[in-house]
């Protein structure tokens, strides 16, 4: 699009302020952009990291709980020499830690599955990549060139 069209009427070009304006708008709009995409696709792995996190707290307390279930069993297996309740709390204990294995294979399987937000990165690539091939134009310098004053407010 040139300046002529966005404008409107033919043979008016837009002014630095204008240009300034229309750059810095596009640019905001633009972070604005890079700024969804990373949350859409963060989102996604902040869930699984919950899930998995959480599956690996059940694993540790799943776990934490077997060990007196395991020094109950020891003590009974002491008294009952036989298949008694001794048994029963070995049973259990050996159930608890099976359990705590499960659910923490299933917290790494969770884990492993969290990615970089790749979408976002190149796109943010991209970006970095056109910005940086802009160059300004160089502007005439004329032989009238008056120095404008500046206030220090």
């Amino acid at each position: 699009m040139s300046a002529v069209e966005d404008q409107g009427t033919p043979g008016a070009e837009r002014t630095l302020g204008q240009l300034v304006a229309s750059a810095t708008a596009e640019m905001s709009a633009l972070v604005h952009d890079e700024i969804a995409l990373a949350k859409v696709e963060i989102k996604q792995d902040v869930k699984r990291a919950g899930i998995g996190s959480g599956a690996a707290i059940v694993a540790g307390v799943l776990l934490l709980f077997s060990l007196p279930v395991g020094s109950f069993a020891a003590a009974y297996g002491i008294h009952n020499l036989g298949l008694g309740l001794a048994w029963s709390f070995l049973i259990v204990f050996g159930a608890f830690v099976l359990l705590a294995v499960l659910v923490g294979l299933a917290a790494m399987v969770m884990l492993k599955k969290i990615k970089p937000p790749v979408k976002t990165i190149d796109s943010v690539k991209q970006t970095a990549a056109l910005v940086g091939t802009v160059k300004p134009h160089p502007r005439p310098v004329s032989d009238n060139v008056v120095g404008v004053a500046r206030s220090t407010s």
